[in-house]
């Protein structure tokens, strides 16, 4: 099966980003891509929540999505948008960070809101307090597809190897991690973080990336890592996009799975322990 990952570099303004995400969704198809990813925060990358509030709205209304339904039903594919933030109904006004599986016929396969928040402290100069303008999600998300049963999960959930063994445990072959990553905890451990759970759980690792500097009218800039990211079952990246935007294009092949938990049947081999 043809996929393609997209690595976008939006601002935060989702009405100027969406015409270029269609295109390159649309380009994806047209290359024979089936299944389509982009990464998290598709629509705007911001962190100025007064902004936020300006331009962000609820999934009903969200312009993306409902722009994004559209074009996967036009183009008879599955795509999953990495994440979109929207508004809730939460009392303390927080957002959530939403990632929308959508099938061939434009409908709502599986939303998945991202459990682990990103709140560090990396440097003096370079800090995240996600759980300040975003809520937890508290559901982990398998969904069984004609492509494959994917697992849902976004940027930050990767250094938590107990979600990837839940999702893989309900029966997930492929991982999906669509990121908006530091570069410098990109430099550090993207690639590690990936190829460890891939090899863990013996699945695809799928992760779609912002890359770049985020333009922003009014507001602090942001910097994002790229390098959006395929790994095979058996831990090899078979893509790497390296730092521009654009669309790439790869090869999916579920019996991969099969053949590397056949070679390492780590989960069958797994024992209760005692202590300490």
């Amino acid at each position: 099966m043809k996929a393609a990952l997209l690595q976008l570099n939006v601002s935060d303004d989702p009405a100027a980003n969406l015409p270029r995400t269609v295109a390159m969704v649309q380009q994806a198809a047209h290359e024979g891509a089936q299944f389509v990813l982009t990464p998290e925060v598709t629509n705007c990358v911001s962190t100025a929540r007064v902004h936020q509030n300006a331009v962000l709205q609820t999934q009903e209304q969200d312009q993306t999505l409902t722009a994004l339904r559209a074009v996967a039903a036009a183009c008879g594919i599955h795509l999953l948008i990495g994440s979109l933030a929207v508004k809730t109904d939460d009392a303390d006004g927080r957002f959530a960070n939403r990632s929308f599986l959508i099938g061939p016929d434009g409908a709502i396969i599986a939303g998945y809101d991202k459990i682990h928040m990103f709140d560090v402290r990396i440097s003096d100069t370079e800090t995240y307090a996600e759980s300040a303008g975003y809520r937890p999600g508290t559901r982990a998300v398998v969904a069984d597809t004609d492509i494959g049963t994917i697992g849902m999960a976004i940027c930050y959930d990767m250094r938590f190897p107990r979600l990837s063994d839940a999702l893989v445990s309900a029966g997930a072959e492929i991982l999906t991690y669509p990121s908006a990553f530091s570069p410098v905890t990109g430099a550090a451990h993207w690639h590690s973080l990936l190829r460890a759970r891939a090899i863990e759980a013996g699945a695809w690792v799928l992760a779609p990336a912002q890359t770049g500097t985020h333009s922003s009218a009014n507001h602090k800039t942001r910097d994002t890592y790229g390098h959006s990211l395929v790994v095979n079952p058996w831990g090899e990246v078979v893509l790497d996009a390296g730092a521009a935007p654009g669309v790439y294009m790869f090869d999916l092949d579920l019996d991969a799975v099969a053949e590397a938990r056949r070679r390492i049947p780590s989960r069958e081999n797994a024992r209760r322990f005692d202590g300490p």
